[in-house]
């Protein structure tokens, strides 16, 4: 008789804690002995959505989370299985914080609202664009997310997959813009200087190394962004000329 290799479970174990509201699964592990325990999944994912935006994504440790409830490390994997588990429960969880609004008339600011909310959220949240190799998507708040993005841009003109398609580049732009104006205030911080200040300290010296040089149009387009900006970079000014731009094609696309 040929052996047949045993099928190993492969299914993600967060997705039931995920929609634990919604399917009736229990919140709260049941102990074998002792008494009731007393502190709740989403406690624990309130705790840890708390740590991450006062002190960064990498402050959220298993052991850290167990310290603010007096659990022991093993016992909250009783609750949890393990951190990737808490990271998409905290990324799910923090959208469902995001009340979305009614979606305007307008194609123009319905898309604008997309892709503003999502900035919004990531500045907020800025742990969010560091939680990677996880599939949050999958939850019920993100999947109520998509389901009104979807609405945003139902009715264009668009097929299906351009729908996809175009939340995903609304969603996308707005979390670039989002990382760049994380990576500016990191550079202030550890710099201890805004943009200005380190143009205003390092001018002579760029002047000096570029001497001879030629770049005309660099030198031209540099110094008038350099004074409408007073910085190197405008996030601000990028999500809005980017936005509209990505806006109008998508509506010169469908013939509006």
């Amino acid at each position: 008789m040929s052996h047949v290799p045993e099928q190993r479970d492969q299914s993600d174990p967060s997705l039931r804690l995920l929609w634990r509201h919604r399917t009736g699964a229990r919140e709260e592990p049941k102990a074998k002995r002792g008494p009731k325990q007393k502190v709740s999944v989403d406690e624990i994912v309130d705790a840890a959505i708390d740590l991450a935006d006062a002190e960064g994504l990498a402050a959220v440790t298993m052991r850290a989370i167990a310290q603010r409830f007096g659990l022991g490390a093993m016992t909250l994997y009783s609750y949890v299985p393990n951190r990737d588990a808490l990271l998409v429960l905290m990324a799910d969880q923090v959208t469902g914080r995001t009340e979305l609004p009614d979606l305007p008339e307008d194609p123009r600011k319905r898309l604008e609202l997309v892709a503003n909310l999502q900035h919004d959220e990531l500045r907020a949240h800025p742990w969010l664009l560091e939680v990677q190799d996880v599939r949050p998507w999958l939850g019920p708040n993100m999947s109520d997310r998509y389901e009104w993005q979807l609405r945003a841009v139902d009715g264009l003109g668009l097929t299906d997959l351009e729908m996809d398609q175009t939340v995903a580049v609304l969603v996308g732009f707005a979390g670039n813009i989002a990382r760049s104006e994380l990576m500016k205030r990191r550079a202030e911080q550890v710099t201890g200087m805004t943009e200005s200040q380190w143009w205003a300290a390092n001018y002579e010296t760029l002047n000096e190394v570029m001497e001879g040089s030629d770049y005309p149009l660099a030198a031209r387009v540099g110094t008038a962004a350099g004074e409408a900006y007073q910085a190197a970079t405008d996030p601000a000014r990028e999500l809005d000329y980017g936005l509209a731009r990505i806006i109008d094609g998508v509506l010169a696309h469908v013939g509006r």
